[in-house]
């Protein structure tokens, strides 16, 4: 789906991720969930170059922002599932990009939009290489777009070293919560 199909849904959600941004309250939204963000700040949401099916590499941005959510790390191989990609909206700041999709993730203040895939497990590839079989068939082949067997090498290693920088990312946005 997309945030720009005519969906009941979107609009509330969009006015809500508002409501809650301006109340300074934490949000956080992955791929879809940054392109509702984008939206709700006033961004665009347009077809990427390129779909992004699989793991692929996210730069880290050279900047002390991004340094602030990630620490160290230079780059790391994320997951993706996207065809779409948002615009950075004013006054948020890009921290993760990638070859195929120079929008990978942006901050404003407490609030954390990606269009990569973080949150992953390997139940989740499974079960989404299962439902999206058709659509991974279509896209390929592309240099941007994995087998379900190309997703699967290395996996264990690929979802240990996709934890451990979710774990930065979400234990900075955490912090927004003003919680110990």
């Amino acid at each position: 789906m997309s945030v720009n199909d005519d969906l009941a849904w979107i609009p509330p959600l969009v006015d809500l991720i508002r409501r809650m941004m301006a109340a300074d309250k934490p949000v956080i939204g992955h791929c879809l969930g940054g392109q509702l963000m984008s939206r709700a700040l006033g961004g665009t949401v347009t077809a990427n170059p390129r779909k992004e099916i699989g793991w692929g590499t996210v730069r880290v941005i050279d900047s002390p922002l991004a340094r602030a959510w990630l620490g160290d790390t230079r780059q790391f191989d994320s997951f993706h599932w996207h065809g779409e990609t948002f615009s950075i909206p004013e006054g948020a700041t890009r921290i993760l990009e990638s070859t195929a999709c120079a929008n990978q993730a942006f901050v404003i203040g407490k609030h954390l939009g990606m269009q990569c895939h973080v949150e992953m497990t390997k139940a989740m590839i499974e079960a989404w290489c299962e439902s999206g079989a058709e659509e991974i068939r279509d896209a390929s082949p592309a240099e941007t777009v994995q087998s379900p067997a190309a997703m699967q090498i290395n996996i264990e290693r690929r979802l240990a070293s996709l934890s451990a920088h979710a774990e930065l990312l979400y234990t900075r946005w955490i912090e927004g919560l003003g919680v110990t």
